[in-house]
């Protein structure tokens, strides 16, 4: 539900409707102590931090490494007891990795929705299908931790690619072509700035009106919450049967 909300969000925005039946399947496909001894692996650690079984494992991520993640993570510890550089093969790993959603919406818009989360990079790419042609949006995102080794410089992954932020447009009669993107300053696009900015301070002028509420959020979270029960069930599931509005 976590990173997918933000994915549904968006789309739930970008069509200007809601969720109306969802069907999901999927699950743990490849992280996890038994999909990692099917594949052979016998040495596991519950975390990295002082494992000998860490040592030369491509997935420990090792905080000592990085000051930052030091500070933010291992020194706060004592503070919330969470452990950041825990095995994604060890014991207790139960979350989906690999899922393949459908979504009808109340405008009959149709979503097919891939996820795969341990792929060597992170973004998405949406493509919208329409009356008039064809849209496709690239994001392709820098890779987020390294495992704790040495950080690519931003804005580039650990293979030297850039990261990639397209819209190609493909009309249904003409030729396809590019459209620029603005883009602000600041994390995620210049997008915390505005956020801390709308929270904390005076709003700005918001012409696409991107300003979310609590049952934006809400809304956009029951696409995840709908997906969970589809894949315990097998069954498609009615939003509307799940929360009145």
């Amino acid at each position: 539900v976590h990173k997918s909300t933000h994915h549904f969000d968006l789309v739930n925005f970008w069509l200007e409707t809601e969720p109306e039946t969802v069907y999901a399947r999927g699950g743990l496909r490849f992280y996890g102590r038994e999909n990692a001894e099917n594949r052979g692996i016998t040495r596991f650690y519950q975390r990295a931090y002082g494992s000998e079984n860490a040592a030369g494992d491509p997935f420990a991520l090792d905080l000592t490494a990085d000051p930052h993640l030091a500070a933010m993570y291992l020194a706060a510890e004592k503070e919330d007891g969470y452990h950041r550089d825990q095995s994604v093969f060890g014991d207790g790993i139960s979350i989906e990795d690999t899922l393949a959603v459908l979504v009808t919406y109340k405008n009959k818009a149709l979503l097919t929705y891939s996820l795969n989360a341990y792929l060597p990079w992170e973004g998405y790419i949406v493509a919208f299908n329409g009356s008039k042609g064809r849209i496709e949006v690239t994001v392709r995102e820098k890779s987020a931790i390294n495992a704790g080794k040495e950080r690519p410089e931003d804005g580039a992954m650990k293979s030297g690619v850039q990261e990639e932020n397209t819209i190609l447009v493909m009309p249904m009669f003409g030729p396809p072509y590019k459209v620029e993107i603005e883009e602000g300053r600041g994390g995620h696009g210049g997008g915390d700035p505005l956020l801390l900015r709308d929270i904390f301070g005076l709003p700005g002028e918001d012409k696409f009106n991107r300003a979310a509420s609590h049952i934006d959020g809400a809304k956009s979270i029951l696409t995840g919450i709908a997906g969970n029960i589809s894949l315990q069930t097998g069954l498609p599931v009615k939003v509307d049967e799940l929360v009145k509005f």
